[in-house]
């Protein structure tokens, strides 16, 4: 009976560790924000590249290195990095918001004795996270930033927006307020479907390469934080490439002049299907695929060191 009682009190105090040595919101939304920073500043020049391959009707760029060599030497290198500061802004906010409320969700999935999280709760808390950003953050800056990236020329007196707050500032003043919010149904479900499916291959990699468990105070190396937000970012392009082009297109287009082209996600998919047909709903795939996984690459290698060495200081004033 001791021995049983012993157990019982060893698996209730393991049980409570689990559960008190989850990283906090905060920690996951400060580690976010300060891998969102580095994040921008490297993949600027590819995000740009997408937004034009995106864009283009008329066959003008042959490819990547074309479309990024005639920016630069139409535009300027300078080009190459248009709408940085809302781009930066916009994910040091998004990943935050994402990282922070991704940790709220999961808390809240989890078994409340045991403290486990299941894969279910865990694909539900990544797209309630992703479903968050897309209406919170991302739909309005990506608006500004796909606006900006779509004037060509260096000129300010020759384009239309002279920066991100102009640009907002337009938007509002001839297409009203919900023009900062145009395609955010396409933007939801790639956001929803991204986050769900790059949370739960993120912790997978972590646990199958590295033995990586949440909250075990193992503070991973930075390359192989890489590697796993590597990989983990690379199914979410494929899956959602069609949302990502509809929502370029449904963003880039003025409400100022009346008609539009794209009525709505179920419109612009049909239209560009038959138009230009199904390859041009994966448009831009590539520097999406150049983009994203080293994105997520570089953003976990950040983040992954700041709730590390959290979880392992916390792991060491437990022990004291």
């Amino acid at each position: 009976m001791a021995t049983t009682v012993s157990e019982a009190g060893g698996a209730g105090d393991e049980r409570g560790r689990r559960k008190g040595r989850t990283t906090p919101p905060h920690v996951r939304a400060l580690a976010g924000s300060l891998g969102g920073v580095v994040e921008a500043c490297c993949l600027q020049p590819i995000d740009v590249i997408k937004t034009r391959l995106q864009l283009d009707r008329t066959g003008a760029y042959r490819g990547i290195v074309h479309c990024g060599a005639t920016a630069a030497r139409t535009e300027g290198v300078r080009a190459l990095w248009k709408g940085l500061t809302p781009f930066a802004t916009h994910l040091t906010l998004k990943y935050a918001l994402r990282m922070g409320s991704n940790a709220l969700l999961q808390s809240a999935f989890k078994d409340p004795v045991t403290g486990d999280l299941s894969n279910r709760g865990r694909v539900a808390a990544g797209f309630g996270a992703g479903v968050l950003e897309a209406l919170v953050i991302v739909t309005p800056f990506e608006v500004v930033k796909i606006r900006l990236q779509q004037q060509k020329g260096l000129r300010p007196e020759l384009l239309k927006y002279k920066g991100p707050i102009h640009c907002a500032r337009m938007i509002i003043r001839e297409e009203g307020i919900l023009g900062l919010w145009a395609g955010a149904a396409p933007t939801v479900m790639r956001n929803g479907t991204n986050q769900a499916a790059m949370f739960t291959a993120k912790n997978a990699f972590d646990v199958v390469l590295w033995k990586k468990h949440e909250g075990d105070g193992k503070v991973l190396q930075p390359w192989q934080s890489m590697i796993s937000g590597f990989l983990a970012g690379t199914a979410g392009p494929i899956c959602t490439g069609p949302f990502d082009v509809v929502k370029t297109r449904l963003m880039a287009q003025s409400r100022s002049g009346g008609d539009v082209k794209y009525k709505g996600m179920v419109h612009a998919i049909r239209t560009i299907f038959a138009e230009e047909g199904l390859r041009a709903l994966w448009k831009g795939l590539l520097p999406r695929l150049m983009r994203i996984p080293p994105g997520q690459a570089i953003m976990w290698a950040v983040a992954d060191q700041v709730t590390g060495l959290y979880e392992k200081s916390y792991l060491h004033r437990a022990h004291l």
